[in-house]
């Protein structure tokens, strides 16, 4: 027997409040960040929360860093070589890696390109200080 069933999962009961105004985003319209040359970062912001839209450019490294932020990535087309504290792995299409706060890491790509998507939580503040400046992203 499941532990949350179908009715359970899909009714809330009423007297919340929403916080924000919903929004459809298209993703092609969102405003491209280019910090190394061949990879471009797309944000789009929620409250809580934000996905970054990620292309790589073939042979394009995302140097090795850490931040505050809990991410999760999600391979959606190509490959991706991605160092997870030391652990290295070829991603692709929906696998995921989870990194922890502080957990250092890096990616990169050999011959063939990748579009792969970040989830932050919370938002990633450089990503959130350019979407807010370039798109008017709440």
């Amino acid at each position: 027997m499941p532990l949350t069933t179908r009715d359970q999962h899909f009714t809330q009961p009423g007297g919340g409040v929403p916080t924000g105004k919903p929004r459809y985003v298209d993703v092609a319209a969102v405003p491209q960040m280019e910090l190394v040359p061949g990879l471009v970062f797309q944000p789009v912001l929620g409250e809580g929360t934000m996905v970054n839209f990620v292309s790589f450019a073939p042979r394009t490294e995302a140097p090795r860093h850490a931040h505050e932020e809990e991410q999760i990535v999600i391979v959606l087309d190509g490959e991706l070589t991605f160092d997870l504290d030391g652990d290295r792995r070829v991603m692709r299409r929906f696998d995921v890696a989870v990194i922890p706060p502080w957990v250092p890491h890096a990616a990169w790509t050999e011959d063939q390109a990748c579009f792969e998507m970040d989830v932050f939580n919370p938002p990633r503040q450089t990503l959130m200080d350019h979407a807010r400046q370039a798109g008017g992203q709440p």
